[in-house]
């Protein structure tokens, strides 16, 4: 990913949303600090619906048998 200044961005907005869109990101700096991304808007949305973990469980494609058992092993003691 490529880092461009805060004032060439501004100056050249236009042709780094061109290479957001076809898959060229890049980094806006301001004082030498990263600040910002540009990436294309398909991307954002890929980034932003990544599902839970709770929903990745659920969506296990396997069945019940594919789980190991729990181990019958009693839990071991702790000093409180």
């Amino acid at each position: 990913m490529r880092e461009i200044q805060l004032k060439d961005a501004k100056a050249t907005l236009s042709a780094v949303v061109d290479q957001a869109i076809s898959g060229n990101p890049a980094i806006i700096t301001r004082h030498g600090r990263k600040e910002a991304v540009v990436l294309s808007f398909n991307e954002y949305q890929k980034l932003s619906h990544v599902p839970s973990f709770g929903r990745l469980l659920a969506s296990f494609p396997g069945d019940e048998g594919d789980i190991p058992a729990r181990g019958d092993k009693p839990s071991r003691a702790v000093d409180l």
